[in-house]
């Protein structure tokens, strides 16, 4: 028995996170302002991480709080973000009108298309490999994909209708949207508890 090795426990990368998880991670201090502004813009869009990361500066609606982007097939929608992200974007653009929205923290070292090149600072657009690197060594494991699929979740069990996820999430079935909005366990006791005539009389 002693020669067996436990076998090592894997992180979950694809369950929804719970809102005390996602509330810790955004609120957490000495978080770089661009890794905070791309998380939580991230979870309150419920958009990919690869729409997120193509967004240029000008396809940003900053007073009504949406932005353009192109969503996977190519079609072009409109995300949008309440006050948290709000508050964080002019920070993290300090005045810029163009180019890349996320970029890297030093100048591009090699030859880049001109449209991923911020031309003021030199800085490159922020990869999704190099986003995803950072997001999961600050949370031991998780995925930028999590962020959408906890929103999702999150908002299928705060009532929102399909024809809601369906505009929030870009998919365009039902059958790619089933997945990521399942109710937990924990959200499907509240609403069991909310309709117990027993539970009403105490």
């Amino acid at each position: 028995m002693r020669r067996l090795k436990r076998r090592p426990v894997e992180a979950d990368r694809t369950r929804s996170l719970d809102r005390a998880e996602v509330a810790e991670l955004l609120g957490r201090e000495r978080i770089a302002l661009r890794e905070r502004t791309l998380w939580r813009l991230l979870y309150e869009s419920a958009a990919r991480a690869s729409e997120v990361l193509a967004l240029d500066v000008e396809e940003l609606d900053l007073r009504n709080r949406k932005a353009r982007v192109r969503r996977k097939g190519g079609a072009v929608d409109v995300i949008v973000w309440r006050t948290g992200t709000a508050r964080l974007l002019p920070r993290l653009i300090g005045g810029r009108r163009s180019g890349p929205v996320f970029t890297t923290d030093r100048r591009a070292r090699v030859e880049l298309p001109p449209a991923d090149i911020d031309s003021g600072s030199g800085r490159a657009r922020l990869s999704y490999r190099r986003a995803a690197e950072l997001f999961e060594a600050a949370t031991g494991g998780w995925t930028l994909h999590q962020l959408r699929h906890s929103t999702l979740t999150h908002a299928a069990e705060d009532g929102a209708n399909t024809s809601t996820l369906l505009a929030f999430s870009g998919h365009t079935s039902v059958a790619s949207l089933a997945r990521y909005a399942r109710v937990s366990s924990e959200a499907l006791g509240r609403w069991q508890a909310g309709r117990d005539p027993a539970a009403r009389k105490r």
